[in-house]
């Protein structure tokens, strides 16, 4: 993996065809692009993966799962939209958040409550609005982009709520914000007719789902506060893929990132079953 490279290699930041002893990359500048070698498969990954896909498909694995822990409980709403509602016990082996699993320590919830979901209408409500949001980050930032702004805001959420002391939540909720957050952060710094076009459809979905929060029973507005911010902070942050190409150092953060989150769920598994 770590050979020298001989013959032609693609630059890992600009994936253009470049000699592995060339001072700079001649295309976007890469200083010594074959030291960077290792990192060109990283950046194929980046560049073919979908990370929306994927946490659907995590997100209504788990969700399954966490049914088929406790089935006898799902089959009991206590309400009309209770239907197939996994029970807390279900929810808290696979790492639901909250400010008594983190005063416990278990700081691994503040990834794993991202992909959990409390009932069906919780989850195909923040399935759909990731793949409506995920791939219009993706495109304006980049894939990687979109991991690390998806989970920072995410877990800066859940940190908001544990914190002002929501005692046990879920949900996907608060990267939604933070997607819609980056969204916004964009259409500011991007200016222009395009940018205020970004701004105010962004803007406005942020407002109404704000809102409406605030009119439903079990919803986490702390968790929307604090993952909207994060996520605007990380787009403000993150400079726009327009403007510069995403770096193989970001690639490597987001795979990191990635790793974590398989991490927590380990971690969860293990405190839950075996610990």
């Amino acid at each position: 993996m770590f050979r020298k490279p001989t013959g032609a290699i693609l630059c890992p930041r600009c994936g253009r065809l470049t000699h592995p002893d060339a001072v700079e990359c001649l295309v976007c500048g890469l200083q010594r692009p074959g030291r960077w070698h290792w990192a060109s498969g990283l950046g194929r990954l980046w560049r073919t993966g979908s990370f929306t896909g994927l946490v659907t498909v995590a997100c209504v694995a788990l969700y399954v799962l966490s049914l088929l822990l406790d089935p006898t409980s799902s089959l009991r709403p206590r309400g009309p939209f209770d239907l197939f509602s996994p029970s807390s016990r279900a929810l808290l082996d696979l790492g639901m958040t909250g400010a008594i699993p983190w005063r416990n320590g278990a700081w691994w919830t503040l990834v794993t409550a991202i992909y959990l979901h409390g009932s069906l209408l919780h989850i195909l409500f923040n399935v759909l609005w990731i793949r409506q949001l995920g791939p219009a980050v993706e495109e304006l930032y980049g894939p990687a982009r979109l991991v690390l702004v998806f989970t920072v805001s995410g877990v800066l959420g859940f940190v908001a709520s544990n914190a002002l002391g929501v005692p046990f939540t879920v949900g996907a909720s608060g990267s939604i914000f933070g997607l819609l957050g980056a969204m916004v952060a964009y259409g500011r710094r991007r200016g222009g007719a395009f940018g205020a076009m970004v701004l105010r459809q962004y803007g406005q979905w942020a407002l109404v789902l704000f809102v409406l929060g605030f009119f439903m029973s079990g919803v986490n507005n702390l968790a929307h506060t604090g993952g909207f911010i994060g996520g605007f902070v990380a787009g403000l942050v993150l400079s726009l893929s327009e403007r510069r190409e995403e770096t193989a150092g970001e690639r490597l953060l987001a795979t990191a990132v990635i790793g974590i989150t398989a991490l927590s769920f380990v971690l969860a598994l293990w405190t839950a079953f075996v610990g």
